[in-house]
C-alpha cells in the first residue's frame, strides 16, 4: 500500500538530494560537464560574507517565526476549541491564511506593508504611533518577513485543537473540584499535556519555515534592501539560477540540511523521544 507513496518521495525528494549532494563536490554551471574539486565548494562560501549574513538572518527568522507560530496556534486553539456559536467560521477564517498559495499570500501582505497606503501604516497612524517603511528599512525588512510567517497558523492551531479535545476530561473535572483556576489549571495540567504537540509544531515549523521563506523574500523584497532578507534558500537559488555556481549552491543546501537535521536531533534529544501520551 505505501509502494506508491515511497515510489514518490524517492523521485521527488531522495534522488534529487542524492543528486545534489553529489554535485556540492563538483565545480558545475550547466553547461560544461562537472568537474570533481572536492571540499573546494565548501571552503568557498565558508569565506564568502554574504554566506554568513544569510546563516545569520535565517537563524533570526527561524528562531523567532517558529516559536511565534506555535504561540499563536496554541492560543487560538484554547480561543476556539470548545464547541460554541461561530467557532467553526473563526477556525475556517484563521485556517484560510493557510491553504492560500504563497505568491497570492507574499502579495497581500506586499500590499498591507505599503508605507504608503497599506493598512498597517493607516492603522498606526490613527492611534499616532510611527510608521515604518517595513521592506524599504534594513532595520524593519526581516521583523516584516517574520510577522507574515507568524500570522499563518492555521494547521498548527487545528492540531492543537484536536489534542486539546483529546486530553482526557477528568483531569479538568478533577482540578475544578479541587477549587483550581483557569490559570492553574493550564499551567499545571493542559500545558504539560500538549508539550510533546508543542515540541512537534515547533519542529515542523522551522523545518517548513527554512524553506517556505524563499517565495516571499522573492517576490516581496529580492533579498533587500542590501542584504537585510537574503536568507539560505534564496542564496541558493541566486546562485544556482542567476550565476550558474550550482556546485556552490549544492554545498549550501548541503550545509542548511545538516543544520536542520542536526536541530531535529538536539530537540529529540532532549525531549527524551516524547510521543502523544509521553510514553517512553
Amino acid at each position: 500500500m505505501l509502494a506508491p507513496f515511497l515510489a514518490g518521495a524517492f523521485l521527488l525528494i531522495g534522488l534529487p538530494t542524492l543528486l545534489t549532494a553529489g554535485l556540492a563536490f563538483t565545480r558545475y554551471d550547466a553547461i560544461t560537464p562537472p568537474l570533481w574539486v572536492g571540499l573546494e565548494n565548501f571552503a568557498a562560501i565558508f569565506r564568502r560574507e554574504v554566506f554568513w549574513i544569510a546563516v545569520r538572518n535565517s537563524l533570526f527568522f527561524a528562531l523567532t517565526a517558529a516559536p511565534l507560530q506555535v504561540l499563536g496556534a496554541l492560543l487560538l486553539a484554547l480561543l476556539l476549541h470548545p464547541a460554541r456559536r461561530g467557532a467553526p467560521g473563526y477556525r475556517a477564517a484563521v485556517y484560510l491564511t493557510t491553504v492560500l498559495p504563497d505568491v497570492a499570500y507574499a502579495l497581500i501582505w506586499l500590499w498591507l506593508f505599503n508605507p504608503l497606503y497599506g493598512p498597517i501604516n493607516i492603522v498606526l497612524a490613527a492611534v499616532r504611533l510611527p510608521q515604518p517603511a517595513w521592506l524599504a528599512d534594513p532595520a524593519t525588512a526581516l521583523a516584516a518577513l517574520v510577522i507574515m510567517a507568524a500570522v499563518r497558523v492555521g494547521e498548527g492551531m487545528l492540531l492543537l485543537i484536536a489534542a486539546r479535545q483529546a486530553l482526557p476530561s477528568a483531569y479538568f473535572q478533577a482540578a475544578m473540584l479541587d477549587g483550581a483556576g483557569r490559570w492553574s489549571t493550564f499551567c499545571y495540567i493542559t500545558l504539560p499535556l500538549l508539550l510533546p504537540w508543542l515540541l512537534l509544531l515547533l519542529v515542523r515549523d522551522v523545518v517548513i519555515g527554512a524553506h517556505a521563506a524563499f517565495t516571499p523574500t522573492l517576490i516581496m523584497t529580492g533579498g533587500g534592501p542590501g542584504y537585510a532578507t537574503t536568507l539560505l534558500p534564496f542564496l541558493i537559488y541566486e546562485e544556482a539560477f542567476g550565476y550558474l555556481r550550482i556546485g556552490q549552491a549544492a554545498a549550501m543546501m548541503c550545509v542548511m540540511f545538516a543544520a536542520i537535521g542536526l536541530f531535529v536531533w538536539l530537540i529529540f534529544r532532549r525531549s527524551g523521544g516524547w510521543t502523544q501520551g509521553d510514553e517512553r
